[in-house]
């Protein structure tokens, strides 16, 4: 089963990346309206966290990749 680690809600967006939760919310629906583009289903108010990591500067480059 699935637990809710590995989705982001709205609140710990705004968290991580320091910004209002009405902001958070914006950044949530365009990582989603991706995610649904690439065929994948959706939850509103959460994100999946491995594509907010990729699609943020936290999800790391690929020298840190080839460093490891």
């Amino acid at each position: 089963m699935m637990t809710d680690r590995n989705f982001m809600r709205v609140e710990d967006v705004a968290r991580e990346l320091d910004v209002s939760k009405s902001y958070a919310y914006k950044i949530v629906q365009k990582l989603n309206q991706e995610l649904e583009a690439k065929g994948y289903i959706t939850i509103s108010g959460r994100v999946n966290k491995q594509y907010f990591l990729e699609r943020t500067c936290y999800g790391g480059s690929s020298e840190d990749n080839e460093r490891k």
